[in-house]
């Protein structure tokens, strides 16, 4: 699965818009609506925003695996 399919579906799963996830980022709706369509690369720190949002690896959201884990702690 590709990033910008895992990103969507995480936030679909927590039944979170797109602009709740774009003020989490600090960005416009449009350029959030953009990485989830694959249209722009998403930042690797708004990756690692978002793996500690939803409390996931951040292999799991990038698509290097498909097993999901924590984020981790320090």
């Amino acid at each position: 699965m590709r990033y910008n399919e895992r990103i969507r579906n995480l936030r679909e799963d927590h039944f979170l818009t797109q602009q709740k996830i774009a003020d989490l980022l600090n960005i416009g709706q449009r350029t959030y609506s953009d990485y989830e369509s694959g249209k722009t690369r998403i930042p690797i720190d708004s990756i690692m925003i978002l793996a500690k949002y939803y409390n996931v690896s951040m292999d799991y959201i990038t698509g290097a695996s498909n097993v999901i884990r924590e984020y981790p702690k320090k």
